[in-house]
């Protein structure tokens, strides 16, 4: 079996990411290239109000997102230019950069909970459903 060459591993930078990225490191060899990305929603919802905040509010998410993926990269030794803070429902902006930059796998964390319907969690389920590429799916 070849080795994966192009790794996007998926991270929520606003919780516990570690296991995800680790894992994903770990399939890396030394010729492999490794991206990471994080989508922040386009809009923000409080209930019970239903109320949108767009924005001032999602800009500055978006800002911390990005600056909080640059230093993991940089801490990882990850290009930059291969850490990609998008704006957009998680499973589609992932679906999407994998598509782009070919990638050969996605690692993506999983909620851990238990009982059928909470095994993956909507996102990773609705990535794993949706590509081409292999999917880890990572227990957090």
């Amino acid at each position: 079996m070849l080795a994966y060459q192009k790794i996007l591993i998926a991270l929520d930078v606003f919780a516990v990411y570690q296991p995800v990225l680790e894992r994903g490191l770990q399939l890396a060899n030394k010729d492999a290239e490794v991206s990471l990305i994080h989508a922040t929603l386009p809009h923000v919802y409080f209930e019970p109000y239903g109320a949108a905040f767009e924005t001032d509010f999602v800009d500055n998410i978006n800002k911390q997102s990005r600056e909080k993926l640059q230093q993991i990269a940089k801490d990882h030794g990850i290009p930059a230019e291969r850490a990609y803070s998008l704006l957009g429902y998680a499973s589609d902006e992932i679906q999407k950069q994998a598509e782009k930059i070919h990638a050969d796998v996605i690692v993506i964390g999983t909620h851990g909970r238990s009982g059928l319907k909470l095994l993956l969690g909507s996102t990773a389920n609705a990535v794993l459903h949706g590509v081409k590429q292999d999917v880890l799916a990572v227990k957090i």
